[in-house]
């Protein structure tokens, strides 16, 4: 085959084989399924069904005789529920059997559907005198079956005309041409066709053609078999209802708010505001937020875009259980009725858990009080606490469990842009889902090597484009007070030995007060989150000022002596890039780049808040390095007895480049495996006297990547994807330059190399 898609044919034929692993020429799903076959008892299942459903009609027949009796009703819930698990077993096998697969056994009837399937795939695109054929070879007790395609040549566009004898509709299809699916020399494939009947739709209905549909749309195919070529017409059919399409226009708005129950109907509220007719069923809702969030306009042409949009951001407000627009005509008139219900006023939601940061895992307890519509327009006030034991390693030493953390926030978001004298701006902006969100937070962390008490608080707005690919945060001001009240002894003498080679990192410990301001944008390209299936890619930029507003101010210099309080100024900039291709339906590469770089100036004395440091190494990061642990740079951690690394301290970093290509695979079920090799490493801007060789340089930054490669074990559960990588260190920056180079130390002696050479990450959900 040359032209035709080879994976799309193989992926119809229905005679797969069975996955086998080749050391050992065993399939295990196939032993699975043997082991759930050898105790199935398909007559005692059948008998177990039949009596099930027997007793349901006795239930039934009760219900009917005595009414709604809660005992009945529990019952016959469950009945149904056991009915529909033996149905599944009864169809195919126990939960052994389901999760394993039979043996694939020659079938010709099969055989004969896939020939069909694919003969009809290859007509659809173009090939109208391609043949399918097979071939069917026997050794002993396998079979080996063999698809002849012959496809020859493809037929191509050589012309489309419209034919419409609705001027409007032609002049609409005419003056928007970009973007159609049928071109003249492409091949023809039969969802092109259905693509740009989908958007002939799209496009007459965002132009006032309400009763317009797809069904209206005809394609005629002339042939030319000596050309190779085909002829589309594309014809608009008259409707039968009327002479002509027509052009509809909005006439009316109503907005209506239901009440949860008929006792409050005798409460309805009814307002106009800008033409927009409101029915509340308690005065308690805000006609301006509401009327910013619908998009319709009396005398305005209808558009099915404007409907969408006006569905979508009213549900945003996540103050109403539903969201219904409908339409009432009268001649070529709408009147818009939007029906909603209120959701519950205040909602409480409980998390317990198991998280895994930096590989290490910990329980947690998470729990959120929401009060909707909090001042009557549409603003929610949010409690939120959180404790849980986060497994992160210990600054000094390996541990888990290590660090204990407990949060307590309260947030009000308003559903609108809080800008002082713009009352323009709640119109102007309701289509970008406009968000205020003002919080205050506390958080106690307490490490093995220090307690820290931060108190924050924050104000951001966020916004989304209208096609929700690109997302917006402004944190217009953070403010943090930051105290570190315990420190370990051992902990301390590290800070102070670093500080007496002239590292200030001790400064981060100190009482502070950290303001900034930050900015984030999330860019979502073809569907991110449809990466399955279609090539995706996510790109996140952030960038942040702090401390900026010292400089109105004079404030002591951390390096000056005595200090007791500390201050901090920096700007910090981070590009984070994924990019996903899947290459069939089982296989996907991919890729991940991230960039970041904080640079501390003024009076922080070359130092920056701890939070704010760039950390490289980990489960996310290069996972040949624990977490935390690579670099910075060529520095070289202190050699235990036996001579190796001991990777003790963490290694904070002013600057990281990290990269990571990975190719995933799924091996059977719910098991997908993964190659991958992590490139990267992190540094200090200037030269650091308590670490040698950390510092960022031109001439020598592309010696000091660090490589790291290795396998990985997924199981993907759908709702949870629970991640083993067990990766090696192939070149390790912190060794003399001339033997980088160290994945010669693994051998079948050594597997896994030397000491601190590889290292098992566990994680839920995938690296990136």
């Amino acid at each position: 085959m040359e032209k035709s898609d080879e994976e799309a044919l193989a992926g119809l034929n229905q005679l797969e084989p069975n996955f086998r692993i080749p050391l050992i020429n065993r399939s295990p799903g196939v032993s699975i399924y043997r082991i759930g076959q050898s105790f199935y008892d398909s007559a005692k299942v059948q008998k177990n069904l039949n009596e099930k459903k027997e007793e349901l009609e006795e239930v039934n027949a009760a219900l009917d005789t005595l009414g709604r009796d809660r005992q009945l009703i529990k019952r016959a819930d469950k009945l149904r529920s056991r009915i529909e698990s033996l149905e599944e077993k009864e169809e195919f096998g126990n939960s052994l059997m389901r999760t394993g697969n039979p043996v694939t056994i020659l079938d010709t009837t099969r055989i004969e559907s896939s020939l069909r399937n694919m003969e009809g795939y290859l007509k659809n695109n173009g090939f109208f005198d391609s043949k399918v054929s097979y071939e069917v070879e026997t050794k002993k007790n396998k079979a080996y079956l063999t698809y002849l395609v012959d496809e020859k040549s493809p037929y191509v566009i050589d012309s489309i005309y419209l034919r419409s004898e609705n001027e409007k509709i032609k002049e609409i299809l005419e003056r928007n041409k970009q973007g159609n699916h049928l071109e003249k020399d492409a091949i023809y494939r039969q969802e092109d066709i259905v693509s740009e009947r989908n958007r002939v739709e799209d496009l007459l209905k965002n132009n006032g053609f309400y009763m317009f549909s797809k069904t209206f749309v005809e394609y005629n195919i002339y042939q030319d078999t000596s050309s190779k070529t085909v002829t589309v017409e594309q014809l608009i059919r008259k409707p039968t209802f009327a002479e002509k399409h027509e052009v509809y226009t909005i006439d009316s708005i109503n907005f209506r708010i239901n009440p949860p129950t008929d006792e409050f109907s005798d409460r309805e509220t009814e307002r106009d505001y800008k033409d927009i007719n409101f029915n509340f069923y308690q005065d308690r809702y805000s006609e301006k937020i509401l009327a910013s969030r619908v998009f319709l306009e009396p005398g305005g042409v209808y558009n099915r875009k404007d409907v969408i949009e006006s569905q979508r951001q009213i549900s945003n407000l996540d103050l109403f259980r539903f969201v219904n627009l409908t339409f009432d005509t009268l001649g070529t008139s709408l009147t818009a009725n939007i029906y909603t219900q209120p959701n519950q006023k205040y909602q409480l939601t409980n998390q317990v858990g198991l998280s895994v940061t930096e590989q290490l895992p910990g329980p947690f307890f998470s729990t959120s009080l929401r009060n909707r519509n909090f001042f009557r327009a549409g603003e929610i006030l949010e409690f939120s606490f959180r404790a849980g034991l986060e497994g992160v390693a210990s600054a000094t030493d390996q541990g888990v469990y290590q660090s204990r953390e407990v949060g307590l926030s309260t947030a009000v978001i308003f559903p609108r842009f809080l800008i002082p004298f713009a009352p323009w701006s709640l119109d102007k902006f309701g289509r970008y889902n406009p968000n205020t969100r003002t919080q205050i937070s506390y958080n106690h962390t307490n490490r093995p090597e220090y307690t820290r008490n931060s108190l924050n608080g924050q104000l951001a707005y966020t916004w989304a484009t209208r096609n929700q690919r690109q997302q917006f945060t402004v944190n217009l001001t953070e403010i943090s007070y930051v105290r570190t009240p315990n420190i370990t002894p051992d902990f301390l003498d590290v800070l102070n030995n670093l500080a007496d080679q002239g590292n200030n990192l001790i400064f981060s410990f100190l009482p502070s007060f950290v303001s900034s301001i930050s900015a984030q944008s999330v860019i979502n390209f073809n569907q991110y989150g449809n990466w399955r299936s279609r090539p995706s890619s996510l790109l996140r930029l952030y960038m942040e000022s702090g401390g900026t507003s010292l400089n109105l101010f004079d404030v002591p210099n951390n390096a000056e002596e005595g200090i007791e309080f500390a201050n901090f100024q920096w700007l910090k900039l981070q590009a984070d890039f994924r990019r996903y291709y899947p290459l069939d339906q089982k296989q996907t590469l991919a890729y991940r780049a991230n960039f970041g770089i904080a640079q501390p100036y003024g009076v922080s004395a070359g130092i920056l808040p701890y939070e704010k440091y760039f950390f490289a190494g980990g489960g996310t990061s290069i996972r040949a390095w624990q977490a935390r642990r690579l670099g910075p740079g060529s520095f070289s951690p202190e050699r235990g007895p036996d001579g190796f690394f001991d990777y003790t301290f963490e290694q904070p970093a002013e600057m990281i480049f990290e990269t990571m290509l990975e190719y995933r695979r799924n091996i059977y079920g719910y098991f997908d495996m993964a190659l991958f090799i992590d490139v990267g490493n992190a540094w200090d801007i200037g030269a650091d006297p308590s670490r040698p060789g950390g510092d960022f340089r031109f001439d020598r930054f592309y010696k000091e990547l660090a490589v790291g490669s290795g396998i990985g074990l997924r199981m993907d559960f759908d709702f949870l994807i629970i991640r083993l990588d067990l990766a090696t260190k192939a070149i390790d920056p912190a060794q003399p330059e001339g033997e980088r180079w160290i994945l010669d130390n693994i051998s079948f002696k050594r597997p896994f190399g030397v000491r601190g050479q590889t290292v098992l990450n566990f994680g839920i959900g995938y690296p990136f």
